[in-house]
């Protein structure tokens, strides 16, 4: 009995020993469900960038070892996952998240735990924790973007605003509503339409959009539909006739990965606003495309905007940690505040103190091989976590360098800031 007694606290020291030589990388993102066609491939991107890290060395000295868990498109999941990896695994970062409920499910657990994630998608900010970094776009870095180049290159006057019926669709339309009133848009030329995830029957929406588009004055729709609805409502559009010349499509949730899915043909021509196009012209785009195929082991497989946005937070993490010299949530934090690493566009992301990056914003129009070309770009924008377009947002701002700030949500009127993070 002693020596089976010696023998199971070898072994349980053995895996403490393991687990102290190696620095855990978790995964939160939907393996199954509706949001798997979006996140399978970031947690792929994840692993391909544990794997070049580790080949590089590792990190302080240590092998980084991913843990991946599949919060299967159910959002409150994502708080029971991001506890798991937390508690049980000891991840020391969390990379994860893509719809916004799915991220405010996993945010107070990360704030209770003090555990730190990077969140790779586009969204509607009104947020700033200190436990996230958001490389994704804010939007003023994609949503606002996307209505100037319609308003000023397309002449587009009438809004069609469809979007999935969640956080991020019903902010960023709200943002979008008072942006284009002040442009001097009347409110009987904005519409605006909600689904549910997963949403397939879209015949009457689309004649309802054909309808309104009928008024004599051009219009586009803007769209935050998210995840494999957006399959059926494209080819809806084919079916309906309705062509990008006479109502123009700029997507926010729609790149290369899921294009890939689609018969693209009735596509051609419409838009999609992100802050990357694999079509970008730059070295280290094609060196990483190339290694992203090598990993995948498929030459056919593509890149998109939030594999390049978790491309640009894993080396930011990388890059903090050794200026920390551990993976310490509060020293590497700290150490966040003004890295810079290069983007995939050729430009420089730098991380600034609201926990937000610089980035770029790009249009591009859908081409028939499921690509996009490249008809706008513009130079690295910092990410706003409060928006100017809402007169409540309008005097917050964040700010966690600061010592006479260091929160997300300070009102410059009363000098106070609302809440601990948002």
């Amino acid at each position: 009995m002693k020596k089976f007694i010696s023998a199971c606290a070898l072994s349980m020291l053995a895996s403490a020993t393991m687990a102290a030589d190696t620095i855990k990388v978790g995964v939160l993102h939907s393996l199954s469900g509706t949001m798997a066609i979006s996140e399978t491939t970031l947690k792929d991107t994840v692993l391909m960038m544990v794997e070049e890290q580790n080949k590089k060395g590792g990190l302080l000295g240590k092998k980084l070892e991913a843990v991946v868990v599949d919060p299967a498109s159910d959002w409150p999941k994502f708080a029971e996952k991001a506890r798991e990896l937390l508690t049980q695994e000891k991840v020391d970062v969390i990379y994860g998240s893509w719809t916004s409920v799915s991220r405010k499910f996993a945010l107070p657990v990360l704030e209770e735990l003090n555990g730190l994630m990077f969140y790779p998608v586009q969204y509607e900010g009104e947020e700033s924790s200190k436990n996230i970094f958001y490389t994704g776009a804010a939007p003023n870095q994609q949503a606002i973007p996307a209505v100037d180049y319609l308003m000023d290159e397309l002449e587009v006057k009438r809004w069609v605003l469809a979007g999935t019926d969640y956080v991020y669709p019903q902010t960023t339309n709200k943002i979008l509503e008072s942006y284009l009133k002040s442009k001097g848009v009347a409110e009987e030329d904005i519409m605006v339409n909600y689904t549910p995830f997963g949403h397939s029957d879209w015949q009457g929406i689309v004649s309802s959009i054909k309808k309104f588009g009928s008024a004599g004055k051009k219009t586009a729709v803007v769209s935050t539909i998210n995840g494999d609805a957006n399959v059926p409502f494209y080819k809806e559009l084919g079916n309906q006739g309705i062509s990008a010349e006479d109502i123009p499509v700029v997507a926010f949730s729609v790149g290369e990965e899921e294009l890939s899915g689609f018969d693209t043909a009735p596509l051609v021509g419409h838009l999609a606003a992100w802050n990357y196009f694999q079509s970008a012209e730059a070295d280290v785009n094609e060196e990483f495309i190339e290694k992203w195929k090598a990993f995948i082991g498929d030459d056919s497989r593509v890149t998109n905007d939030p594999m390049e946005a978790t491309y640009v937070g894993f080396s930011a993490w990388v890059k903090a940690v050794e200026k920390a010299g551990t993976v310490d949530v509060d020293k590497v934090r700290e150490a966040m505040y003004g890295i810079q690493v290069p983007n995939l566009t050729g430009g420089i992301a730098e991380v600034l103190p609201n926990h937000h990056f610089t980035k770029p914003v790009l249009i591009g129009e859908i081409q028939a091989d499921g690509q996009f070309e490249i008809v706008s770009q513009t130079e690295e924008v910092p990410g706003d976590a409060w928006t100017d377009h809402l007169p409540e947002s309008a005097k917050i701002i964040s700010d966690w360098k600061d010592s006479a700030i260091n929160c997300g949500n300070y009102n410059t009127e009363t000098k106070v800031c609302s809440g601990q993070n948002f």
